[in-house]
């Protein structure tokens, strides 16, 4: 739990079980529900004892894990707490597409000349598009959150995913050792890990050991280039041997087509994460005074080395250079980023035509969109108590959204406030759980 002095600055983060102690004493106070904050209302920073913590990012396309720990001088690291922030950079895109698909159909139309609008725009340097822009910008507000709930000291973050150097024969980057020690291999199998989405290429199979496959045999002249790598599991490896793809897959064009497009396919989500690593580095170094960077290799070495399963915020807390981890946190906070509303006041239909109007008014009966609300219904079908974030509606029925699910036509009278909307959902979830969804819906289909 995280904890504040009685002038709001950050003091060490203490225990639930502590945080419970102070708050049935009401030696503190609630300073924020989620995530959970509390106030201390007889004791500063000057009379405290503060060690410090530290920041772990691990930024990602999707979803980008933060963990927040501790550090001891002999590079171990405790956990404190981690939160999974989902982002809807996909949505922006999307939106920004229909948005343009409109302009171009009005331009087209029977109507009156409308002058393109496309060339006469100049781009600053380090320009980044309003989707990659998001990612940047949420994740700066979840550091900067964090930093004034806990007393940061250092970030660490991974500016690049893939080590080009590491990956790159005849180009060492600290000596020999580096190249052929113990991280060697591992850029460029996480790289085709991320690529080929932890599946064999020939049969599909996941979760199982998989080898780094030539598409085109070495023993025939085939190169160590990226786009000449695969995996394959260790029967569809076998089974290949020293024959070309195209030998091997000869009475299944379909798969072979794939797999030789895939293998040239960018990657697109990759492709995001590396246009934003540098601005999310410039934008930290601007912020903190100690921000430690490393690679996605590196990350990779450390969470196996260290026994811990794949997830955004495991990740996050295996960042940089350590030991050992001796605690990691159980449960995780999920962000979902849902934004502030609207500027449309209409809603239109598949044609672009506008079918339903929308009130001008945003808050009613004292309540909005988004807030983060408790309702404590007395009697009848929706009897008992729901937590969650709130849609609101003219006639005074609410709508509330909790871990359970959807509940609907609840009384505005039933209804307390506990955290104005910010732009984010929340859930807590077991560790592990929300990459595990995530990983599912994304695994490719046979």
């Amino acid at each position: 739990m995280f904890v504040l002095d009685k002038h709001g600055r950050p003091l060490q983060p203490t225990t639930p079980a502590r945080a419970r102690r102070l708050l049935r004493k009401g030696r503190a106070v609630v300073a924020r529900h989620t995530p959970f904050v509390i106030r201390i209302k007889d004791r500063t920073i000057d009379g405290s004892e503060v060690d410090g913590v530290q920041l772990g990012i691990d930024p990602g396309s999707k979803h980008t894990g933060i963990a927040v720990f501790a550090e001891s001088k002999e590079g171990e690291r405790r956990g404190l707490y981690v939160i999974d922030v989902e982002h809807r950079g996909g949505q922006i895109r999307d939106k920004l597409t229909q948005r343009a698909a409109y302009r171009r159909g009005r331009r087209t139309r029977n109507l009156r000349y409308r002058k393109p609008r496309f060339l006469n725009r100049r781009r600053p340097d380090g320009w980044l598009a309003p989707s990659l822009r998001h990612r940047v910008e949420t994740t700066m507000s979840w550091t900067l959150r964090l930093a004034s709930w806990a007393p940061v000291q250092a970030v660490h973050v991974e500016r690049i995913a893939f080590d080009v150097h590491a990956m790159a024969a005849g180009r060492p980057l600290e000596g020999a050792e580096y190249q052929h020690g113990t991280l060697a291999g591992t850029e460029v199998r996480e790289y085709l890990l991320a690529k080929w989405r932890r599946a064999c290429a020939y049969c599909g199979i996941t979760n199982v050991p998989l080898n780094i496959d030539h598409i085109h045999p070495r023993s025939r002249g085939g190169s160590d280039r990226i786009s000449n790598l695969t995996l394959a599991c260790v029967p569809c490896n076998e089974a290949k041997s020293n024959r070309p793809a195209e030998e091997f897959l000869k009475r299944k064009p379909k798969q072979l087509a794939k797999i030789l497009a895939q293998a040239k396919a960018p990657l697109r989500d990759a492709a995001a994460v590396n246009a934003t690593r540098w601005a999310l580095w410039r934008a930290l170094e601007a912020v903190f005074p100690a921000v430690r960077t490393a690679s996605g290799g590196r990350t990779k070495w450390n969470r196996t080395r260290t026994g811990l399963p794949k997830t955004h915020t495991l990740d996050a807390l295996c960042v940089g250079m350590l030991d050992t981890i001796t605690q990691h946190p159980s449960t995780v906070l999920a962000v979902t980023c849902t934004g502030r509303g609207t500027y449309t006041r209409t809603r239109t239909d598949k044609h672009g035509f506008p079918r339903l109007r929308l009130p001008r008014q945003k808050t009613f009966f004292g309540f909005q969109t988004g807030d983060f609300a408790r309702a404590v219904v007395p009697t009848g079908k929706k009897a008992g108590t729901h937590t969650g974030r709130i849609a609101v509606r003219a006639t005074g029925s609410f709508n509330i959204r909790t871990r359970h699910g959807l509940v609907q036509g609840i009384r505005h009278k039933h209804f307390r406030v506990l955290q104005r909307a910010g732009g984010y959902a929340y859930t807590t979830q077991p560790e592990g759980e929300h990459s595990e969804a995530t990983l599912r819906r994304s695994a490719p289909r046979s």
